[in-house]
């Protein structure tokens, strides 16, 4: 399956915010539905329509799922290790890391840190884009 940039952008904004990535295999029409293993209190009406679209024709659909925890994880620490030597950041970031609750250490950190903020935000998103391209290709071949 072949996805634009523009597509590829899109699913990683949304696995961004808490969505799944539903393409139909045919048609390549997407469907974003909210994660319930990450949300499972959300309101789900919104979505009713397209969750029963999904559920009784799932085999038509190529699913892209968030990055599992370990694998947010492995992005946060690749952000990290990218920052130079001597940025103060890396230190506190690889502590956020080492340390109970990281993902919520974490984000204090950058959130507390407004010269590497956005750089972490870039950052994530290339990775998410990569994700989704790892994606395609994997369950792609599934198909096969």
């Amino acid at each position: 399956m072949h996805l634009t940039p523009k597509q590829i952008n899109e699913i990683a904004e949304q696995l961004d915010c808490g969505f799944r990535c539903y393409i139909h295999k045919q048609t390549r029409k997407m469907i974003f539905l909210p994660d319930l293993n990450s949300h499972p209190d959300m309101d789900t009406e919104p979505w009713e329509d397209d969750m029963e679209r999904i559920d009784n024709n799932i085999g038509e659909y190529l699913v892209i799922e968030p990055p599992e925890s370990n694998e947010s994880f492995e992005i946060m620490e690749r952000f990290a290790e990218s920052l130079d030597e001597g940025t103060k950041l890396k230190k506190r970031l690889f502590w956020a890391l080492s340390n109970r609750n990281p993902f919520r250490n974490f984000k204090n950190e950058i959130d507390y840190d407004g010269t590497h903020r956005q750089q972490w935000f870039d950052f994530k998103h290339e990775c998410l884009k990569e994700w989704v391209i790892e994606r395609v290709e994997i369950e792609g071949e599934k198909d096969l």
